[in-house]
């Protein structure tokens, strides 16, 4: 006679009941569910394990969104001042076209201990001087360098193009360190530094006429010393009441400050 088949047997009891539950389950069956259980429960932690990582990335894609959407933007922006650098360096090369030269100091000039000479340029020999000797009026253009008049005499009033303050003189922009010369014969009424003019030149010239050269770098003559017309007087700078390098040019009759143009015809 066979052994019967191995059998599990639960017993149930409820606290209070008299009578208790007994379930006989075959051996095999138990197996299969316990194995179903641990199976299902690997599935379970598979799953999330895999769902996990998904669903910290997907959190993170609207913060990346936002992330690329902010550069795209920073790149537009950085478009944008790239644009508006070129078109000022376009600009400034029109105007240091019209200057002839650069209107920014040289670094190593406005460095160094030593000055820094200007260029010379010899008159070949046997070419008439184009300056005259001795005294006379301010009629020559006192810079032999391309410049740009930025600032004409104006009168006080309305009218004027300075909006209403006089300006007695007209401005040249010209490079710091551009030789001015004088454009008269004459002496030198005054040498020095004006609050107002910067490092300034004040020649005296016949007639009551004086000549005025204002915002040098430096003045190469001093107070008494006779000048001929054409003769360097000084280097141009931004000294005093000045927003760029520039050359004030002055000529003032009997005291009183007239159109530099009307008496010089050079072109300048």
């Amino acid at each position: 006679m066979s052994a019967p088949p191995p059998h599990v047997t639960i017993v149930i009891h409820t606290d209070g009941a008299i009578a208790s539950r007994t379930y006989r389950l075959p051996r095999w069956a138990v197996r299969a569910a316990v194995g179903s259980a641990v199976g299902v429960a690997v599935i379970l932690l598979l799953g999330l394990a895999l769902y996990l990582p998904i669903a910290a990335a997907a959190a993170r894609v609207p913060g990346l969104v936002r992330e690329v959407e902010r550069l795209e933007n920073d790149n537009h922006k950085i478009g944008e001042l790239v644009a508006a650098l070129d078109s000022a360096e376009r600009r400034y090369d029109r105007i240091r076209a019209m200057l002839g030269a650069d209107i920014v100091p040289d670094p190593v000039q406005l460095t160094a201990t030593l000055p820094v000479a200007p260029v010379v340029r010899a008159r070949p020999a046997g070419t008439p001087s184009a300056y005259e000797t001795g005294l006379s009026k301010p009629s020559h253009w006192p810079l032999e360098e391309p410049g740009y008049v930025t600032r004409g005499q104006a009168a006080e009033g309305p009218a004027s193009n300075t909006g209403g303050e006089p300006h007695p003189g007209v401005d040249i922009a010209v490079p710091i360190g551009t030789p001015v010369r004088a454009s008269g014969g004459g002496s030198v009424l005054q040498a020095g530094v004006d609050a107002e003019y910067g490092i300034f030149v004040l020649l005296e010239h016949p007639g009551g006429l004086q000549s005025m050269y204002g915002h040098l770098s430096r003045a190469t003559v001093a107070a008494g010393q006779a000048v001929d017309a054409g003769e360097v007087i000084g280097l141009s700078g931004n000294t005093g009441r000045s927003s760029a390098p520039h050359l004030h040019f002055e000529i003032r009759q009997d005291g009183k400050p007239i159109d530099p143009r009307t008496l010089v015809k050079e072109q300048s």
